[in-house]
């Protein structure tokens, strides 16, 4: 049967047309119940013939009500199609966890195309809503079953509108409110899962809250979407992306680029129910009000104390320094800096959470319902108000909690428990519980570490936190892989786009230990005197195809994470660390950059081919620096790794002149013992010239396929920026160097290197210490689509390069997989993929790469944290430490021995500070009276030990010898 629909859209060019798209209705489209005899004996069946009902779930549910839905005692549910599209356009996360419970074979979820089935489609009525048409749709699929499955079993549609639900039961259908169905199945434990309709829909039942009502409105309401879109176009309102200050949750920032600055919001009112990471509307305050605050350590009773932690690589994940003030000094000045507050939120960013609940007492009797105050380990996260019928269960519980709402009325925002990960130092389970609290950069996450359980649990708490997807890989993705074991075709030798370089001298440098190797190289002496160097990159796209559910899992992922002693994939391992991996002495596929060089680096020609190749080593750092050190090796392989290292060095020495920044971080290692998984010692990760040789190449393939790749694609090229940081972000370190009488010019990348060659004294530790302070103020380099931007735009200024992207690490890195399909479609040996035709979703694209390449980092540092505090658990230490920033009641050192920084106090916790006088201007605290003083950049020597301020919540603190 064939239906037509037709509407009329407007072009990019402005002109009106009519669509018309036929519409093909089919009657084999079956109901799934398996004791079904209608339907054919061949189709797929999920519905149980045990169930007691058949749930038919409407949109707002499923997008509401996902954690419910995800909890084994609901099964035998009904996902329309007409619901799947109203999700997928809604929240596209939870159309992504829908669609996994669709294909789990383990859970009883079907999917009824009623939108293809000639009995269930509708057409919309003049004048009917598309909302109210696909109501109608999903009450006429209910129908049907129920008339299909001739009372065999009750159909029950489940939903909170309560106008559905009154037209439903009009039309003699069964129908319930989520809470209704939940109450029925006589687990009160499942209530906690439901979420709170809004006033809109269905209320709850039976569920008082008993506190004494509180009418005060605490926060402003936002403005209408109508307002907050005139107002951006009139610049009254302004547009970012809200970060709140992971050292203090009271002070957000919002970059707006309309005014081209960072809007500071300060205070939870000016913030006006903002989450971390929502795009908001921002409208400045008054400049009257553009006051800075003083700088205090703040101390374990305030939200905002400062903890160890590892030192930042970055402006974005360093704690902001607000003062510019004389501490003493009574006059507020005026900061530079605009403040403003939050008028209304554009997109939500809410997340589910982990933490605990706040300790209370128990209510009187049992049973009821409580009314409790969870407490996130993400200290950016507000407290959220949950209500629940297990708080017993839960008081000493690892939960997780998702948000629902935030009224103007209500001083936290309100949500439900979704599920429990673990124990808090139950000492009645636990022989010989061991805590400590952990306090990661990432979302100061404290975490109960107990014999048994604890790092599985830190581990998972981590991950929820920063949103790393480890769920394993579905049967459909893992469909999409090639047959096991993999071999080369003579298809792929017959290819005449791919060359076959098996007989080049292909070799691979890594870090000790790596599975996944992307990269390999040669480096050919040519007869006339030139040398031929190949960068030989994993041809990961010729395994994973667009479009494919392998493509899709890929790209939601973005990014492998690597966390101490464990790899989350990004790609399923035998693709990772089998076929797509250029191991040793076995033949694979890659995608080639080959350069003709000078003897002095300078590129004569570039050609980029698909090819074959069979590595004849795969070395470690230390492998490879070791032969290129030992005179006595003059084989093949050492000398082709010496040729290399001298044509790297002349490149890094040229790139260096043209302003690249050589900045330094203090980047930890672990030695881990082979049964505990504990680490056994920790140090610094040793830089070799190794290392430096293989980055240099990298960056070379890296930028001549950024230039190959844009002069095909100039409007949608997947690039990488580096923003030059901005003088706010650099003002901490200026008035560092200042204070020790260096003067630093950061009027360009070159000048700024040029400075920091030149900061030298006779402490051997000092430039490196510069360079690390010069790091933390750097921003964080972004993917970004070239057609968002102007090419002025597109220079990356740690690299002093005006163009680059990323190419090298496609086995890690989904950037890199879109980067090969754009230099394959340049190279005219494969079509562009539709999608790049689609610059939003491009944008979509870089964006999601952004976010999940920032969580991965954040993850990463967290599980270095916690390696680094399990280490000291056992093992106070005194050490050496460099004082990085002073304040009123204390400084912040950085420890170089172990890569983190911390605060060490001169008061009492909670004395602000007044025996000591901070002078800004040299960046000394001095205690009036005597000659003691501490300054900026001055070694100190500390004690390092964990030490339990608070029953189970030990912590890493760093006091004064």
């Amino acid at each position: 049967m064939l239906q037509s629909k037709s509407f009329v859209k407007k072009t990019r060019q402005g002109r009106i047309e009519k669509v018309v798209r036929e519409h093909y209705l089919r009657d084999d489209v079956y109901c799934g119940f398996v004791p079904c005899s209608a339907c054919d004996a061949a189709a797929e069946r999920k519905l149980d013939a045990a169930a007691a009902a058949i749930l038919v779930v409407d949109t707002n549910v499923v997008v509401h009500q996902i954690d419910l839905l995800e909890n084994p005692a609901i099964e035998d549910v009904v996902l329309l199609s007409v619901v799947l599209g109203e999700v997928k356009n809604k929240n596209l996360a939870v159309f992504n966890r829908i669609k996994a419970l669709c294909t789990n074979k383990a859970r009883r979820f079907y999917v009824f195309a009623n939108e293809q089935h000639r009995d269930t489609y509708v057409k919309e009525m003049v004048g009917e809503s598309s909302n109210d048409r696909n109501d109608r749709a999903i009450r006429v699929a209910a129908r049907w079953y129920q008339s299909h499955l001739g009372g065999s079993v009750k159909v029950l549609l489940i939903t909170n509108d309560r106008d559905n639900k009154r037209k439903a039961i009009e039309e003699g259908l069964n129908a319930e409110t989520v809470e209704s169905y939940v109450r029925s199945l006589a687990q009160p434990g499942l209530l906690d899962l439901v979420v709170v309709p809004t006033s809109g829909d269905v209320t709850m039942e039976d569920v008082e809250d008993h506190r004494p009502s509180k009418k005060k409105v605490i926060y402003s309401e936002h403005k209408p979407m109508s307002e907050i879109t005139s107002g951006l176009r009139c610049r009254i309102y302004h547009q970012g992306k809200l970060r709140v200050n992971r050292y203090n949750p009271f002070e957000a920032y919002v970059g707006s680029e309309s005014i081209g600055d960072e809007i500071v919001i300060r205070g939870r009112s000016n913030m006006n129910r903002a989450f971390d990471g929502d795009i908001v509307a921002v409208e400045l305050l008054p400049q009257d009000q553009w006051h800075e605050s003083k700088s205090f350590i703040a101390d374990d009773d305030e939200e905002e104390e400062e903890d160890v932690h590892l030192v930042p690589n970055s402006a974005d994940d360093a704690p902001r320094n607000t003062s510019s003030t004389t501490v003493g000094s009574s006059a507020p000045s005026v900061s530079s800096r605009p403040l403003g507050r939050v008028v209304g939120i554009i997109k939500r960013n809410w997340n589910s959470y982990c933490g605990s609940l706040q300790p209370m007492p128990m209510p009187a009797g049992s049973g009821g319902v409580a009314h409790a105050l969870f407490v996130s380990k993400d200290r950016r996260i507000p407290k959220i108000r949950i209500q629940t019928r297990q708080l017993e269960n839960l008081l000493n519980k690892r939960i997780v909690v998702a948000v629902d709402s935030w009224d103007v009325l209500s001083r936290y925002p309100s949500g439900h428990y979704v599920r429990t990960i673990g124990d808090i130092g139950d000492k009645e389970t636990e022989t010989e519980a061991r805590i400590l609290k952990f306090t990661a950069a990432s979302s100061a996450v404290a975490i109960y570490l107990t014999k048994f359980a604890c790092k599985s649990i830190f581990l998972t708490v981590v991950l929820i936190e920063n949103n790393i997807n480890t769920r394993p890989f579905s049967t459909q993705v893992l469909a999409c892989l090639p047959p096991l074991p993999w071999t080369l075709s003579p298809e792929d030798l017959a290819n005449p786009n791919r060359q076959d370089l098996r007989h080049v001298r292909v070799f691979s440098v890594d870090p000790p230990g790596c599975r996944d190797i992307d990269d390999a190289l040669h480096c050919t002496l040519l007869p006339n005197g030139n040398f031929e160097v190949g960068v030989h990159i994993a041809d990961v796209t010729n395994f994973v195809h667009p479009g494919t559910p392998l493509d899709e899992e890929a790209a939601q992922r973005g990014t492998s994470v690597y966390l101490v002693g464990q790899r989350i994939d990004m790609l399923p391992k035998p693709l990772t660390e089998d076929v797509c991996s250029l191991r040793a002495d076995v033949e694979r596929l890659a995608f080639s950059v080959i350069w003709e060089m000078t003897p002095d680096a300078y590129i004569i020609s570039t050609r980029y081919t698909k090819s074959v190749i069979k590595s004849c080593a795969a070395m470690s750092y230390v492998e490879a620096q070791a032969r290129m050190d030992d005179s006595r090796l003059v084989d093949p392989l050492t000398v082709d790794l010496r040729n290399l290292n001298s044509l790297a060095k002349i490149m890094r020495q040229r790139r260096c002149e043209r302003g690249a920044l050589t900045l330094a971080s203090a980047e930890v290692k672990f030695e881990i013992d082979s049964e505990t998984h504990d680490p056994l010692d920790i140090g610094i990760y040793q830089i070799r010239e190794a290392n430096q040789m293989i980055e240099e190449f990298m960056l070379a393939a890296n930028i001549s396929v950024a230039e190959k790749i844009l002069k095909h694609f100039p409007l949608c090229s997947l690039l990488r920026r580096h923003p030059s940081p901005t003088k706010e972000m650099l003002e901490p370190l200026l008035r560092t160097a200042s204070s020790v009488g260096l003067n630093l010019d950061v009027s360009s990348s070159k000048a700024l290197a040029e400075s920091l060659d030149n900061a030298k004294r006779d402490d051997p530790y000092f430039n490196k210490l510069i360079r690390i302070l010069a790091t933390r103020c750097m921003t964080q380099a972004v993917y970004f689509c070239s057609g968002d931007l102007t090419f002025s735009e597109y220079y990356h200024y740690g690299l002093a390069a005006s163009l680059y992207t990323h190419f090298t690490s496609p086995i890690r890195r989904y950037a890199d997989v879109v980067v090969h399909r754009l230099l394959a479609a340049a190279l005219e040996i494969a079509k562009l993929p539709p999608i790049f035709q689609d610059g939003p979703q491009l944008t979509g694209i870089a964006d999601n790469l952004n976010y999940r390449h920032w969580n991965a980092q954040m993850a990463s540092r967290a599980s270095v944290e916690l390696h680094t505090l399990i280490y000291f658990r056992t093992r106070p230490t005194d050490t050496e430490a460099r004082i990085v920033k002073v304040k009123a009641n204390g400084f912040i050192v950085f420890v170089p021995k172990f890569g983190i920084e911390g605060p060490i106090y001169l008061t009492p916790e909670g004395d602000k500070g007044g025996d000591w006088v901070v002078d800004e201007v040299h960046q000394r605290v001095t205690k009036p009276g005597t000659n003691i003083s501490y300054a900026v950049l001055q070694t100190v020597r500390i004690h390092m030990e964990v030490v339990e301020p608070q029953p189970h919540r030990p912590k890493l603190q760093l006091t004064l010898i």
